[in-house]
């Protein structure tokens, strides 16, 4: 037994497996993308679960996935966030519902952010798939504005 954190998962809705659609395609390629995304890591050997936890269409998905951790450091909870925003990952050790994954989200890339609009190194920051420049940044800013604003208030009533 690990002594991970676990994600509450009354705040996600557990998905059919991989190879069976759910019937939305949009619902289903953000899942291939976060799926993808995710299996990228050497540290993922499998995945064995697969949780929807938030979406708005085009914008933003938010997925958590059950692991088969490759590294005993390793949470066999991860939450996944892809869409028209920089994908990344959150371990459940850091957010246990879709709104804490996407607080959290929302704060490291508004770290990211700031570095690059004052030139700063980003690489200890979040990972970001665009270049550290100031025009990324203002970019991105307006995108984080807007999950901040009207994304988040609506999963925190969830």
């Amino acid at each position: 037994m690990d002594n991970f954190a676990k994600p509450d998962l009354g705040s996600v809705k557990r998905l059919p497996p991989a190879d069976v659609s759910t019937g939305d395609d949009d619902l289903d390629s953000a899942r291939v993308e976060a799926r993808q995304y995710l299996e990228f890591y050497n540290w993922v050997l499998s995945i064995k679960g697969e949780y929807f936890g938030y979406g708005a269409e085009e914008i933003i998905y938010i997925f958590l996935f059950e692991i088969e951790p490759g590294r005993p450091e390793v949470n066999r909870w991860t939450w996944v966030i892809v869409g028209d925003v920089p994908p990344t990952y959150i371990p459940a050790d850091d957010a246990a519902t879709p709104f804490e994954a996407l607080d959290g989200y929302i704060g490291a890339l508004e770290e990211w952010v700031e570095a690059a609009r004052q030139g700063k190194s980003v690489a200890k920051l979040i990972p970001v798939n665009v270049d550290a420049t100031p025009a990324n940044a203002e970019m991105l800013a307006g995108r984080l504005k807007f999950l901040d604003e009207r994304i988040l208030p609506e999963l925190k009533g969830n």
